[in-house]
């Protein structure tokens, strides 16, 4: 499985970022309390890095900014909402697709239990 441990690592400092803060509070909150995880667990992270976007050949000038790139390979969209459904779904799956990069991890704060799923393109 590709970037299995590195996915298994983010999975795990989201968890315990759910596990202390519990659900209830907006994203942005989430992720300044994730970013610390990251950190306090050594793993590499850019947060809300441009990634540039190509449409047959052109670069585009709209640019593509995912919440974290972990390991520089790996897409990390956190959302803190009631239930992730389709829309977030299709929002990672095209993210990877525009970006070029395999694996995407969408991770829901906002839900009684820490919801993520792992997508591959």
């Amino acid at each position: 499985m590709l970037f299995k441990h590195e996915v298994y690592d983010i999975v795990g400092a989201a968890m315990e970022v759910h596990n202390v803060l519990g659900p209830g509070f907006l994203e942005a909150v989430y992720q300044e309390a994730l970013a610390i995880e990251f950190r306090l667990r050594d793993i590499p992270f850019v947060e809300q890095q441009s990634l540039q976007l190509e449409f047959k050949g052109h670069l585009l000038k709209c640019k593509y900014v995912p919440d974290y790139l972990c390991y520089e390979e790996i897409i990390v969209e956190i959302k803190a909402i009631k239930q992730c459904g389709p829309n977030e779904e299709v929002q990672i799956i095209n993210a990877l697709k525009a970006a070029k990069k395999r694996v995407g991890v969408l991770i829901n704060f906002g839900e009684p239990s820490l919801y993520w799923k792992r997508y591959v393109n």
